[in-house]
């Protein structure tokens, strides 16, 4: 009897290996997304520098953690298009999940800009592991997808002042989860009139015309966007 009692007794004081596991295996999403690790390093960009170019081999997706990256694409005879503005919390280079060999757009930063380079690897072992990423990179692909939609409709039947609004308001990211900007990100004319697909002249026009109506403010080269300039987007 007394040999029994100590044979079982460091079964008492050993933890469950059930807890060490979940101890083992705790995810931190934020944390992940913050910081460099095991398959995934953070770069810097300076304004104005090449993220990465239409053509390059697509190897790994990034995730913006400050900043902001215009997206463009370039045609066979040199014309360039403005095809999305991303900021905090969006990814980019997701194609190479799908098997995209190459790099369809260029990224440029457009401010200094704080990304996390996730390898292919890496995001394919976290999507499969970790419910927590999957859901918000799910999340944020279906949202990227309605956004693609309702930028076609745009294009097909707003008009070129309705489609500027439109800009104007989601580069200030109206209507998301998190705080709106009240400052939008440094864009020239040049850049606004290549996204919505109209001349710099009718940007020009149309900016002065929210400026005086009050839609919008410049202030230390700056553009403050007013909430009230959603009533030129739902006007008919």
């Amino acid at each position: 009897m007394v040999h029994s009692a100590v044979r079982r007794a460091p079964l008492k004081s050993r933890p469950s290996p059930q807890k060490e596991d979940s101890g083992r295996h705790a995810f931190n999403l934020q944390s992940f997304l913050d910081s460099a690790g095991l398959g995934r390093t953070v770069a810097k960009f300076r304004a104005k520098e090449t993220i990465f170019s239409q053509g390059d081999a697509a190897r790994n997706v990034l995730y913006i953690q400050e900043g902001g990256v215009k997206l463009s694409v370039v045609n066979e005879v040199g014309k360039e298009a403005v095809v999305a503005i991303l900021g905090p919390g969006d990814f980019l280079g997701e194609g190479c999940l799908a098997g995209q060999p190459i790099c369809m757009a260029t990224a440029t930063a457009i401010a200094p800009t704080t990304m996390l380079v996730l390898e292919k690897s890496e995001v394919i072992r976290v999507l499969h592991e970790e419910h927590e990423f999957s859901d918000r990179f799910i999340a944020f692909m279906l949202a990227r997808n309605i956004r693609t939609e309702e930028d076609l409709i745009d294009q097909l039947f707003n008009s070129s002042e309705k489609r500027l609004a439109r800009t104007l308001l989601l580069l200030g990211r109206y209507g998301t989860r998190d705080h709106p900007q009240k400052m939008l990100p440094k864009v020239s004319q040049e850049m606004l009139a290549e996204m919505v697909g109209t001349t710099r002249s009718r940007v020009n026009f149309f900016m002065n015309k929210f400026r005086k109506l009050g839609f919008l403010e410049y202030k230390n080269g700056e553009i403050h966007i007013n909430n009230s300039l959603l009533s030129i987007v739902l006007h008919e």
